[in-house]
């Protein structure tokens, strides 16, 4: 195994890191909503087309798991992750469509080591993904357990 890049100790404050980029391609929004969320204006392009988006939009959904794919790929795959205990807040702001390109960066807004576990500490971010226009179309606030980095010999 490669050695990790990515310890509690490496998410400091105020820290933003642009975890990679994504075309959306729309056979995976149709697939994706015809599984997850069915909704006209999703996997109807006809009723999306006299829907309030003028055709079809990704679900958004669709939009946090292509973000969560974006952070295993930039951060998460290569870091001491213990996984997760949820999410405070998601917000789609704008709708995402099939030929967009998301950018996908996260801030650490705080990072706190266990008090009881003094082998990990808790990290709390906020996800933002951008359009090919650097328009804000989702946001995600949520929290990770890290590993802390293990002392040298």
């Amino acid at each position: 195994m490669a050695e990790l890049k990515w310890y509690f100790e490496d998410f400091e404050v105020g820290k933003t890191i642009e975890v990679g980029k994504r075309t959306v391609d729309e056979a995976e929004v149709l697939e994706f909503a015809t599984k997850y969320d069915p909704q006209p204006f999703h996997v109807d392009k006809a009723a999306a087309e006299k829907s309030i988006y003028g055709g079809i939009i990704a679900s958004g959904w669709h939009t946090c798991a292509m973000m969560m794919r974006l952070m295993v790929d930039g951060i998460l795959r290569d870091s001491a992750s213990m996984g997760s205990p949820g999410l405070d807040e998601v917000r789609w702001l704008k709708p995402v469509r099939p030929g967009d390109t998301l950018t996908v960066s996260t801030t650490v807004l705080e990072a706190k080591a266990s008090t009881s576990k003094p082998d990990r500490g808790v990290v709390s971010t906020q996800w933002e993904a951008r359009n090919q226009h650097g328009e804000l179309v989702c946001t995600v606030k949520g929290m990770g357990m890290y590993k802390r980095r293990p002392a040298q010999a």
